[in-house]
């Protein structure tokens, strides 16, 4: 799931050796000021080819960390913990951070306009739901996965 990392710091790193070998010009310190040298480039960000899948799970976690905190559920705590640790290792630049965790507040608010208390319909949302991460999650660590 790193490639889109990858490629960024190698954009970021050419960038910047494309920034060291430019040629300086030859005149007289006092003749004109010293150049600054231009800052790097921030990495761009590129979507990586999971991202739709990602946006998708993170939409997930989101509505269970509302339903499995709304039933009760004895693992309602876990689930802003693994956003939490998505937003780590796939959260790389500040848009892309910002599309994982509005993609999580979508699925989040999205159960919390609808359900005040447990109903036998939030907990079978619940159910569908995590059948659906698990799909993905399998799915991505066995395409993308390193």
């Amino acid at each position: 799931m790193r490639a889109a990392l990858a490629l960024a710091l190698a954009l970021a790193l050419a960038g910047a050796a494309a920034a060291q070998t430019r040629p300086r010009p030859s005149a007289p310190p006092a003749a004109k000021a010293p150049e600054k040298e231009a800052a790097p480039a921030p990495a761009p960000d590129l979507p990586a080819p999971y991202d739709r899948d990602l946006l998708r799970l993170s939409e997930i976690i989101g509505a269970l960390s509302f339903l499995r905190n709304l039933c009760g559920s004895p693992d309602a705590a876990e689930w802003p913990s693994r956003m939490r640790a998505l937003l780590d290792a796939e959260g790389t630049t500040p848009g892309r951070r910002d599309r994982i965790a509005g993609a999580y507040n979508r699925g989040y608010r999205g159960y919390a306009v609808s359900y005040r208390v447990c109903t036998p319909s939030a907990g079978e949302a619940a159910s569908r739901f995590i059948a659906e991460g698990e799909r993905l999650s399998i799915g991505l660590a066995g395409r993308f996965g390193g």
